[in-house]
């Protein structure tokens, strides 16, 4: 085995390498366990959402109720001192006046049942609203932690691929010029593998057997010469 091909290995070897530890960077289970969290998240929160806009309006009608009944209590208020005040003497008017007295109170009644009622409507959907925003804060502690724990991860593999390329460049620099733009250009074409060994009478990287002329034409090739498959388009290194 050249020199050329030595370094053309240790180079290949390093990129499998990186390749590996960039996928395995994309791929981390901490990713997934954050983008789970999340997903929890945001599905909590539309919950959330429905329920805080379900009570909202329960305490609209609320409001609403309750200012109807403010307003029918302190006409009835008004009437019944007007009606006690003595300034109205009249028969049919006191009588009109009372009328309208026990029909105000009436409705002043009708209307505390109203809300009550309403009151009832209205507490399961605090109690939801309430028991939905503690479960988002739950899981936004859980989702804190899962990011802590996806950053170390990276950490690590960060490290390993500032340490990996470093090697990568000094064995880069091993290989000749023209040879490594033809190994740049093979690895964009290939996959990121653009050298591969010749294993008997296959190729490591197509996994594919040559005929016998081509591995005899290769084997007779001169030393310095780069040999590729025929079948993949791969560099070749022959066994030494």
């Amino acid at each position: 085995m050249t020199e050329d091909s030595r370094s053309l290995l240790a180079l290949q070897d390093l990129d499998t390498a990186i390749d590996r530890d960039r996928h395995r960077r994309a791929n981390l289970p901490e990713l997934a366990e954050v983008a789970a969290v999340d997903q929890k998240i945001a599905e909590m929160r539309a919950e959330a959402n429905e329920a805080v806009a379900a009570r909202d309006a329960v305490a609209r009608r609320q409001a609403d109720v309750e200012a109807e009944l403010a307003t029918a209590e302190e006409r009835a208020a008004a009437v019944n001192r007007r009606l006690y005040s003595g300034e109205v003497t009249a028969s049919r008017e006191l009588q009109a006046m009372a009328a309208d007295a026990d029909s105000l109170t009436a409705r002043a009644s009708h209307l505390e049942d109203e809300v009550l009622e309403i009151l009832d409507e209205r507490e399961p959907l605090d109690r939801r609203v309430a028991d939905l925003a503690a479960g988002v804060a739950g899981l936004a502690g859980r989702r804190d932690e899962a990011a802590g724990v996806l950053v170390a991860a990276q950490g690590d593999v960060d490290r390993e691929l500032a340490e990996l390329v470093g090697r990568r460049d000094a064995a880069a620099a091993a290989v000749s010029p023209g040879l490594l733009a033809t190994y740049e250009q093979l690895r964009s074409r290939l996959g990121g593998v653009a050298v591969a060994r010749l294993v008997g009478d296959h190729c490591d990287g197509c996994h594919l057997s040559l005929p016998a002329t081509e591995l005899d034409r290769i084997r007779h090739l001169p030393p310095g010469e780069v040999a590729t498959c025929e079948q993949c388009g791969r560099i070749l290194v022959r066994p030494s």
